[in-house]
């Protein structure tokens, strides 16, 4: 038996004993309620406790051995190791039957517990967001020490060429110096986001208006998955579909209206992109659309209104948090998205407004600068944790709009 085997046989192994531990607790609690004496809770928390004491010495005897392991202060066989947590969980079996008495106050213990557990997972969830915002943050502080970080947020060349060459340790002789000037970066991702956003809200929102107001019951049954199909479409097939099928009927578009477009353009991936994350502004605007008090509705009817004024000035305002959430999710997979940018928009740090050119964004940018033979430690490699910082710093603040918005129009029904 190997080390990777062991969490196999030992959940295996535990399910089983659990759901063993669990009714010869009940049973042993119900006996004890036929005796005469009131159980202070019900059978199934005197169950969960004894699980609770099977299972919880078990894993964490199994974790601290892995551990120990992994730091190589000392190593033992893994069938030792099994039987070992198997033999810490029979103790702690044996030490939670033996407390099961009709005046023992299971519940509070297993709610101690459960409390316990989820504190536990709010830690994690916590200290990851930590561990990821500190793990960019420091890179980017190596990166700003060689790169001005004024120079990094207005310039507007990216020709990290150079960077790439001095990391390799190659002779850069009459070469021109690395610039990283973001803003044609950024500005290729705002560009395309806002025509993503502009494609997405109103037809998303529409959309969920009509699901939740006027479609019958059947009629939203069967629109609102039709709908959430475009969700489940790899974003390589978005790509193929921009840079197959939009990117010409654009460029013949401009054509025959006089204008020059590339074939990789901004046009092309934003409209796109903005047919990919309308589930994501139809779904959840529909949900909080449709979980406003029928009361209010009802109310507002009955004093003379339309249903379009209803839906205008009563529905949308006490709606409007849920929705600036979606805008704001919508918005933040737009702005992450990278293969349907790489393939119909191009790599081209180009810092233009016109959308019919071709452009690119901070993730494909993170992406190039990631992959490849580069040196780790070089200018190039640390400019893809550079840009994510960035993109953090943009995201706090959408994050803070976000919140005042919904501040300004939350309304409380009581």
């Amino acid at each position: 038996m190997i080390y990777s085997d062991l969490f196999f046989w030992l959940f295996g192994g535990l399910i089983p004993l659990g759901i063993t531990a669990y009714m010869v607790a009940r049973s042993k609690a119900l006996g004890t309620e036929q005796d005469g004496s009131r159980l202070h809770s019900l059978p199934g928390y005197y169950g969960w406790y004894a699980v609770i004491w099977l299972a919880m010495p078990a894993m964490l005897s199994g974790l601290l051995f892995s551990f120990i392991h992994m730091f190589g202060v000392f190593s033992i066989p893994a069938p030792m190791l099994l039987g070992t947590m198997f033999t810490i969980g029979g103790l702690g079996l044996w030490y939670g039957l033996s407390h099961i008495k009709a005046d023992f106050r299971a519940r509070e213990k297993v709610e101690k517990v459960t409390t316990g557990l989820l504190i536990v997972s709010a830690s994690i969830s916590i200290l990851t967001t930590l561990g990821i915002v500190l793990s960019v943050v420091f890179e980017s502080i190596n990166f700003f020490q060689v790169i001005s970080f004024w120079d990094f947020i207005t310039g507007t060349k990216w020709e990290p060429d150079t960077a790439f060459l001095i990391g390799a340790g190659r002779d850069t002789a009459g070469m021109a110096p690395p610039a990283f000037g973001a803003v044609p970066i950024f500005a290729g991702t705002f560009m395309i986001t806002t025509i993503a956003m502009f494609v997405a809200v109103p037809v998303g929102l529409f959309s969920a208006i009509y699901m939740s107001e006027y479609a019958s019951h059947a009629a939203r049954g069967r629109l609102k998955p039709m709908l959430e199909i475009l969700a489940g479409i790899p974003t390589v097939v978005y790509g193929f579909f921009a840079a197959i099928t939009i990117s010409p009927m654009i460029v013949n578009a401009a054509h025959a209206l006089g204008l020059q477009a590339d074939y990789t353009n901004a046009l092309a991936p934003g409209l796109i992109m903005g047919v990919m994350i309308i589930p994501f502004v139809s779904s959840l605007s529909d949900d909080v659309i449709k979980a406003v008090p029928q009361g209010l509705r009802d109310g507002s009817m009955a004093l003379g209104t339309t249903k379009a004024e209803t839906i205008r000035h009563i529905v949308l305002p006490a709606a409007m948090p849920g929705i600036v959430a979606a805008f704001l999710l919508a918005t933040s997979r737009a702005i992450g998205e990278t293969m349907i940018v790489v393939m119909a928009a191009g790599l081209r740090p180009n810092l233009t407004a016109n959308p019919l050119e071709g452009i690119t964004t901070v993730t494909v940018k993170i992406v190039e600068a990631l992959t490849g033979d580069q040196e780790f430690d070089s200018a190039f490699t640390q400019s893809a944790f550079a840009l994510g910082f960035v993109l953090l710093l943009i995201t706090l603040i959408l994050n803070i709009v976000s919140n005042i918005v919904v501040r300004k129009f939350k309304q409380r029904y009581d």
